[in-house]
């Protein structure tokens, strides 16, 4: 850069102030301001790496946290490595498991990765200069045994059951698998590959970062920084973001549906995600202030339309803000909605002749809808009141209803769906 008559890059005073902004823990400080230093001083970026296991084809918000970190650090000049966990993956991460994760076969791990950049460029600086992205099965299907074996005589038994998740599930009697031990390790080997300088992580991966600290020193190299970013919680309010339980936002999800999850988070997590999600200042502010003001739904209104004019524009943030306002505000149903298609074949186990239609249960109307996922639960939703049929509401978990082509079924607030009797046998679609 300096070479090239470029701007300069700034401080080092500069760059800590910066990037230190809503970190939960750097350790250690003082290394990476040496680091810094000495990457302003050779005009060489900083090497940092963030690990992603391809476990779920969608990234979601509390992916983004981090990688909202990453895009800093290629603002202020350094290398970011997006390195896709396809081997580590196949293992799965133990961190904040209270059981093994199962293994994943490799085409479907490689078919989440493909989607994985497209979704992450949503945030990042595509500039190979600023970006690098990196697979871990291209030096850790290579290892032999005798390296597998180095690596774990680095680490005792104990050192390992130190670790939180580990502990507990040793307490609770619930089995831990050997090979989820060398979770940690081969994350750490994958820094001494990569010669990271600065690894991120949520602070769930504190153990494993720590890890390949040690391990990066076994091999002569200068640990990495490890930094890490808040834990983001889930759409449920309880539990940390995850794919796997299903509480995510996801970042390639429609602009309706991201916004409509948004609107669906607790009150108490509106500031939390305003800071952690949009990093707008003024976004900040007016939430701050109408939450003072006790107008809960204004914030989580204005929070939604900005994480979704983040991954999708400001267009598509105000359309799908009209749509909420239109289909949840005022009980009018979506203009645009899935048309499930019932083949009569399949109604053939489930109806029975009526007067008007054919009579069905309506628990079962909703699982073969796709709206549920089985007839307790649909059995469930229909006494809590949250059904409509037809927009009728029905609270009775053993009714039937009358079926008849275009009868529109809804389930909560977001889940709806023009049902269509085929005239030719098939199925459901």
């Amino acid at each position: 850069m300096g070479a090239s008559g470029a701007k300069a890059r700034p401080s080092v005073n500069e760059q800590m102030d910066v990037l230190k902004r809503g970190a939960a823990e750097v350790i250690e400080e003082g290394e990476l301001a040496r680091k810094i230093e000495r990457s302003l001083a050779q005009d060489r970026p900083l090497i940092v790496k963030l690990g992603v296991d391809p476990t779920a084809p969608d990234l979601h918000l509390g992916h983004a946290v981090v990688l909202r970190k990453a895009r800093q650090f290629q603002d202020l000049g350094h290398l970011f490595v997006l390195l896709i966990g396809d081997f580590t993956g196949r293992v799965g991460d133990p961190s904040g498991r209270n059981e093994a994760r199962p293994q994943l076969e490799p085409e479907v791990l490689e078919r989440n990765a493909l989607t994985y950049l497209e979704q992450a460029k949503k945030i990042l600086d595509d500039d190979p200069r600023r970006l690098r992205v990196d697979r871990n099965s291209r030096w850790l299907a290579g290892l032999r045994f005798a390296d597998i074996t180095r690596l774990a005589s680095r680490f005792t038994v104990a050192r390992m059951l130190e670790r939180q998740d580990f502990a507990a599930r040793y307490k609770a009697e619930v089995p831990i698998y050997l090979h989820e031990f060398f979770y940690p390790l081969m994350q750490g080997y994958d820094s001494v590959e990569l010669k990271a300088d600065v690894e991120l992580g949520g602070t769930e991966q504190k153990f494993n970062l720590l890890v390949a600290r040690n391990i990066q020193r076994d091999f002569n190299l200068e640990p990495e920084v490890a930094f890490l970013m808040p834990v983001l919680e889930g759409t449920d309010g309880v539990q940390r973001m995850g794919k796997s339980r299903g509480n995510y936002i996801g970042l390639d999800e429609p602009p309706r549906e991201m916004y409509g999850k948004t609107m669906s988070i607790p009150d108490s997590l509106i500031m939390r995600y305003a800071e952690v999600c949009t990093g707008s200042s003024q976004t900040v502010a007016f939430i701050s202030g109408h939450l003072e003001a006790d107008k809960p739904r204004d914030a989580k209104m204005r929070l939604a339309r900005e994480i979704v004019t983040l991954y999708h524009g400001p267009e598509a943030a105000r359309a799908a803000e009209d749509e909420f306002v239109r289909v949840f505000s005022r009980g009018e149903l979506p203009e645009e909605m899935p048309e499930v298609v019932l083949a009569p074949d399949a109604l053939c186990g489930m109806a029975e002749p009526g007067a008007a239609g054919p009579l069905v249960r309506l628990s079962r109307l909703i699982v073969a809808a796709g709206l549920a996922p089985s007839n307790s639960e649909a059995r469930r939703l229909i006494a809590q009141g949250g059904v409509r049929f037809d927009g009728a509401r029905l609270d009775d978990p053993e009714c039937t209803v009358t079926l008849r082509d275009g009868v529109v079924v809804q389930v909560g607030r977001r889940r709806v769906a023009r049902l269509r009797i085929a005239r030719e046998p098939g199925g459901v679609h």
